[in-house]
């Protein structure tokens, strides 16, 4: 898909993963909105780009600020792409080493975070781009969502996280079969440890256990290789329906 009068949405676009995504799509010609809970900060990021970029705040399980990113994104050209990179999660066992068991509602928070907002970002986002005009491919739009490693090997402790992201890994293919009729393409981008500024930020010994398994390069990958990776899934339409590791060949050890 080319770019030329086309615009994307970022969920999570003031953030690590989410703020480069936002400059390198703009880098390559998107018109992007940087849709994100952190009024403040997204509108510093589309102002630090200037016009080709637009800052819309608000939770991506509302409805109407879900609704009031898609007119931002088609103000600034043919809504063509989403990337989902909102989320987060905690730490939990299924029951505590003093026995106490996770809590419910925790666990159903990181959900919302995650696989829910993921699901209603895209059901939105999909209908209004299924009305576009094909390309020559008769491609209408492109779907980019976030996953983990954690949702394919995850660690003791990650039970709420880990469920999360196996359910935005577990959309995909039915997702792209979904919308196969309208032309979007569904992938989704499950990263190891990435040197967000969050884990940046963390002591240097933390630090230094998180990349000892990482195999080569051994370092934490940067956000800017995640954002990519967005732009090959985007810009290759025989990309879809497929759940793509980007951990530098790491695997997770039980804890």
């Amino acid at each position: 898909m080319e770019p030329a009068g086309r615009s994307a949405i970022v969920t999570g676009g003031a953030g690590g993963l989410g703020a480069a995504c936002v400059r390198h799509l703009t880098g390559f010609g998107l018109k992007t909105v940087v849709f994100d809970l952190h009024a403040d900060r997204a509108k510093e990021l589309a102002e630090s780009i200037g016009p080709a970029a637009a800052a819309v705040s608000g939770d991506v399980n509302d409805d109407d600020a879900v609704q009031a990113a898609i007119s931002a994104a088609q103000a600034l050209g043919t809504l063509s792409v989403v990337v989902n990179v909102a989320g987060g999660g905690i730490a939990g066992r299924t029951v505590a080493r003093d026995g106490t068991p996770h809590d419910k509602d925790a666990f159903v928070k990181v959900m919302h975070m995650n696989a829910i907002g993921t699901f209603n970002v895209t059901r939105l986002a999909a209908a209004a781009m299924s009305r576009n005009e094909p390309n020559e491919e008769g491609e209408r739009g492109v779907v980019v969502n976030t996953a983990s490693i954690a949702g394919i090997e995850g660690q003791a402790g990650q039970l709420a996280y880990g469920a999360a992201k196996a359910a935005i890994l577990g959309m995909t293919l039915p997702m792209a079969r979904d919308l196969a009729p309208a032309g979007i393409r569904v992938c989704a981008i499950a990263p190891g440890t990435m040197g967000t500024p969050v884990m940046l930020g963390a002591p240097e010994a933390m630090k230094a256990r998180l990349v000892e398994t990482i195999q080569f390069p051994r370092r934490m990958g940067r956000p800017e290789e995640f954002a990519l990776l967005v732009e090959s899934i985007v810009r290759n339409p025989y990309l879809n329906g497929e759940n793509i590791r980007l951990d530098g060949a790491l695997r997770f050890p039980p804890k």
